[in-house]
């Protein structure tokens, strides 16, 4: 996993638990505030892991692809 993904998820989960303290807590607004916020983070940790996996994917292939006919000769 990323180290990007990795703090997303972080921000995600301490998102999560100020939720439910505001909620709890009785402050409603702040609570919807902060349930946005672990939207919004849990989103960037799913788009760095694709980056991640794409980026891992791609240079496999190119590493396995045939240098000699990427090459231009002249």
């Amino acid at each position: 996993m990323p180290r990007l993904a990795r703090y997303a998820l972080a921000v995600c989960a301490l998102a999560v638990a100020a939720a439910v303290v505001s909620f709890v807590r009785g402050s409603v607004l702040m609570g919807v505030v902060w349930v946005l916020m672990a939207g919004v983070s849990s989103n960037m940790c799913w788009y760095y892991v694709k980056r991640g996996r794409d980026t891992d994917r791609a240079a496999a292939s190119a590493a396995s692809s045939d240098p000699s006919s990427s090459s231009v000769t002249g």
